[in-house]
């Protein structure tokens, strides 16, 4: 797969028709509920998602991309991360000004090798994990643009994957997975498993296993 970009291998080596076949629009995911409708990205776009993500020039897309994916925390949360709050022992994230209050994020393991190796590599003494040296809060307040312009390089349309697209992409699959209902508000941060159980209508197939589960226990004739 290759992306979009100024300055990609498909443009350098003239090979448009590949260009054009590789970054063709994909269709998103949507599903209806009672207060709106919620986008959701399958696994193959945020495959794409990612790879164009890495190849941007804006060295922060990409690790504030993982890291939505990979906790559903929101885009204030994430881009001010200190680093002191990251307890890679205990694989939380200390969130101390969340929407709902002050949390730990649990994370995975993957993510937490992914952080490692990020924060080492950034300018020591520095508290932030997303810095800005021109943002009056020295941390990095929006990646507006960059996320816009690796959405148009995933082949995806920038009007409908907004940042919030990434935590409803990281919640839904959580609920497909099967993972239960009050595991999702703890790692998503949702004040109420109301607002979870949105999300339990975007694929009705882990229901089905569900009860598939069920009717392998019982065995009625």
């Amino acid at each position: 797969m290759g992306c979009s970009v100024a300055g990609s291998a498909a443009h350098r080596s003239g090979d448009h028709r590949e260009h054009r076949r590789r970054c063709a629009p994909h269709t998103v995911n949507r599903f209806s509920e009672g207060q709106g409708r919620i986008t959701y990205l399958t696994v193959d776009q945020i495959a794409r998602l990612v790879e164009c993500a890495k190849a941007d020039g804006n060295a922060q897309i990409y690790p504030s991309i993982v890291i939505r994916l990979e906790t559903a925390m929101r885009k204030s949360e994430i881009l001010s991360i200190r680093r002191e709050d990251i307890d890679l022992e205990r694989r939380v994230v200390f969130i101390p000004k969340a929407k709902a209050g002050a949390r730990e994020q649990p994370i995975t393991e993957h993510l937490g090798e992914f952080l490692a190796s990020y924060a080492a590599a950034l300018q020591p003494g520095n508290p932030w994990l997303f810095p800005s040296r021109g943002a009056k809060a020295s941390h990095t307040v929006d990646v507006r643009k960059p996320f816009r312009r690796v959405v148009t390089a995933a082949g995806l349309d920038p009007d409908q994957i907004l940042r919030h697209t990434l935590r409803h992409t990281a919640i839904t699959h959580l609920v497909q997975a099967g993972v239960d209902l009050p595991t999702v508000k703890r790692i998503s941060g949702r004040k109420t498993l109301a607002m979870v159980e949105r999300y339990a209508h975007a694929h009705g197939a882990h229901i089905q296993t569900a009860l598939d589960k069920l009717q392998v226990r019982f065995m009625l004739a």
